[in-house]
């Protein structure tokens, strides 16, 4: 079968552009008179022909100008995409527009010049209330608008939800001397928008206090958001805090990712284990500290922050400052209000009611009745030194929960720390040969224990320490260079004692 459209063996006829000019005339023409309205754009969106049937469209307000010619789109047509036609090149075929005067069906081309450039664009009405005429489409249009705002809004919340604060001040349990004191201290400093420094042994409760501030602060509403430094590996540190701008490297995501710091706008940014920050960092950090604005990776863009730094490490900061390991700016920046969290060895008098708080979230979690402790248990924990504090004793009692049916815990049901303590205990001396059964050992002479020698050393100093001072506990604590938690806690328990 031939081919019906023989090749062309001849140049166009000469009057071709003018038929081409003719051609697009009578387009415009029919279009003109075929839809409801139409109007036309320049470059700088700016109407240059508007119909008289489009007016009729326009928000009652915007018909009283008697003319439109000059002025910018934005400015005429409320919620008008034109500008974006004109801006990007491409056409809107097919599309619903929704403003005070109703909803219209409209489409919209882009306007080209002889080279390809985009020198406007053509709007037209196609139809006037479409919800009538085209009711499934639009009623279809109108379930899917709802079911997406629906949508947003649950995800919003669950947002919302996952960044509140889990824990107040007061979740931070202990009335001991050390504990009441930091409890103070984060009350206050939740009034202020400074930076906070959480200093303390791993497992103190530092996270939790951390929580507890935000809660009692006036962003209690916003974000909280927490980065463990430790647990991200340093190649995604930058872009865990700072973000990502859109297709910055290969594997990226198309619409790019916010950094903790935007997340966090307008709420608190914890910053856990900040002595682990790699030192290339550093300097970043400490600028979006004082400048309170970011930079996306791959971005040129500058994003303002509103963030409230709550930074916690269980390193010994100044140490690292003088090995040069830590910036000392940073570390200046940082140590604004620096509460210290005390060992749980530094407060045990807050064992039992850790114990109790501790049991019920074991049993709530477990499912499990809740399980009380002897005196002789109580008695046996508070001889361990804990050195991974808060989780340790957790770890303990839930061992010790799970592995029997019984409901009062003794101190048989803590066969491992008992064992553990019978290990570092010093072993007896042992007696010479022939030496009779009430005849001293070597070692049975006038010498006190080194714990009890160390503990009437220490008393002596505080007692002349508050002596030097007239009593003032803050100068008192600042002469024997320790903390005035730590004075209130070595007074009580002197007192507790006798000692004093």
């Amino acid at each position: 079968m031939p081919d019906p459209t023989p090749p062309r063996t001849s140049p166009l006829p000469a009057d071709a552009d003018g038929l081409l000019k003719l051609a697009a005339q009578s387009m415009f023409d029919t279009l003109a008179n075929a839809a409801m309205g139409m109007f036309v754009i320049d470059r700088a969106h700016r109407i240059v022909w508007i119909s008289e049937g489009y007016k009729q469209f326009l928000p009652a307000l915007e018909r009283e100008e008697a003319d439109f010619v000059g002025r910018r789109v934005e400015d005429v047509v409320p919620n008008t995409l034109m500008a974006q036609v004109v801006d990007t090149g491409q056409a809107m075929l097919v599309d619903l527009l929704t403003n005070k005067a109703g909803t219209f069906l409209v489409s919209r081309l882009p306007l080209r010049d002889a080279d390809g450039a985009v020198i406007g664009a053509i709007g037209m009405v196609l139809l006037d209330h479409p919800e009538t005429t085209m009711r499934p489409l639009t009623a279809k249009f109108a379930q899917l608008e709802r079911e997406l705002a629906s949508a947003r809004q649950e995800l919003a919340a669950h947002l919302t939800q996952q960044r509140r604060p889990k824990h107040t001040i007061a979740s931070f349990v202990g009335a001991s001397a050390a504990a009441v004191e930091v409890k103070r201290q984060a009350r206050r400093v939740a009034q202020t928008d400074s930076t906070v420094l959480l200093l303390g042994e791993t497992d103190t409760g530092k996270e939790l206090l951390a929580h507890g501030i935000h809660a009692a602060s006036r962003r209690a509403a916003r974000p909280f958001i927490a980065v463990n430094i430790a647990a991200v590996p340093e190649t995604l540190l930058e872009a865990e805090f700072f973000g990502v701008a859109p297709g910055a490297y290969t594997g990226a995501e198309r619409k790019g990712r916010d950094g903790k710091f935007k997340l966090a706008d307008g709420g608190t940014l914890l910053l856990d284990e900040i002595g682990d920050m790699p030192l290339a960092l550093q300097s970043k950090l400490l600028r979006v500290l004082q400048e309170q604005e970011v930079e996306p990776l791959g971005s040129n863009t500058v994003q303002r922050i509103d963030v409230r730094i709550i930074a916690a490490t269980s390193r010994d900061l100044p140490a690292m400052v003088a090995a040069g390991t830590f910036r000392a700016d940073l570390y200046y920046r940082l140590n604004v209000l620096p509460i210290r969290l005390p060992a749980l060895r530094e407060r045990l008098g807050d064992l039992e009611a850790l114990v109790d708080s501790l049991s019920e979230d074991i049993a709530r979690r477990s499912g499990l009745p809740h399980k009380t402790l002897s005196a002789d248990a109580l008695d046996l924990l508070g001889r361990q030194r804990w050195p991974g504090n808060i989780r340790e004793l957790r770890n303990a009692l839930e061992q010790a929960s799970l592995m029997t049916d019984d409901l009062l815990l003794t101190g048989a049901h803590f066969e491992s720390l008992a064992s553990d303590a019978q290990r570092a205990a010093p072993a007896p001396a042992s007696r010479p040969a022939g030496s009779a059964a009430n005849e001293p050992a070597p070692f049975d002479i006038a010498v006190k224990p080194l714990s009890q020698a160390v503990a009437e050393l220490e008393s002596r100093a505080i007692r002349e320490a508050m002596r030097a001072t007239g009593g003032n506990k803050l100068a008192a604590s600042r002469l024997l260079g320790i903390s005035r938690a730590t004075l209130y806690e070595k007074l009580a328990l002197a007192q507790r004692d006798g000692t004093e």
